[in-house]
């Protein structure tokens, strides 16, 4: 996917975000997202640190003894924003190509999928991402979980098919269904498993 096109999902996917947010009521915000541990609330929040500079992470980094997963949650939740602060963060972002240090532009487009999906999922709402954008994703996040920096253990000797695109990818046991649910299970998030067919315990 070319750099303008990867923008302009991000930008609609983060007006999409906000949109879903705003129509939240106050115990819709504090349920359960799909992130463990994670509420809604928190899922929002941390989409407000999308464009965080060095500077501002280097004393949460340190709070968190550099561990990144940490330093992760404990931003979102220790984020002192309203919920409309946080819908205005979000909308605040649209033209702005600004990401955090560290991290290539195919990070912010992954991460906004997904985290639509931590919060529309558990709340029964109904969002499909764009194809080619969560294809895109399911294959940086597929490499991504080969580092060290990973959603989820690496996949070994899967096959993923896409049952709504002409897409696949590896080889092995055969998992499929539709991209929304493969990103989601390639991201680390077990609810997906239940949409998905195949093999599904391979990606245990």
């Amino acid at each position: 996917m070319d750099s303008d096109t990867n923008w302009r999902h991000v930008d609609t996917q983060r007006a999409l975000a906000a949109d879903l947010l705003e129509g939240l009521s106050e115990q819709q915000w504090a349920q359960p997202s799909l992130c463990t541990e994670w509420s809604v609330r928190d899922v929002a929040a941390h989409l407000t640190f999308a464009q965080v500079r060095l500077r501002e992470a280097v004393i949460p980094a340190l709070r968190a003894g550099l561990r990144s997963n940490v330093l992760v949650r404990d931003m979102a939740r220790r984020s002192p924003l309203s919920h409309n602060e946080i819908i205005a963060k979000i909308r605040s972002f649209e033209g702005s190509r600004a990401r955090p240090p560290f991290v290539t532009e195919a990070e912010p487009l992954t991460d906004i999928l997904v985290h639509i999906q931590d919060i529309a999922v558990p709340l029964g709402i109904d969002i499909d991402p764009p194809v080619d954008a969560a294809i895109a994703s399911i294959e940086r996040t597929l490499t991504v979980n080969e580092s060290r920096i990973r959603l989820r253990p690496p996949l070994r000797d899967v096959r993923l098919i896409a049952t709504d695109a002409d897409w696949a990818q590896g080889t092995g046991r055969v998992v499929q269904g539709p991209v929304k649910w493969l990103l989601l299970a390639v991201a680390g998030r077990p609810a997906a498993h239940q949409h998905l067919t195949g093999e599904v315990a391979a990606l245990a």
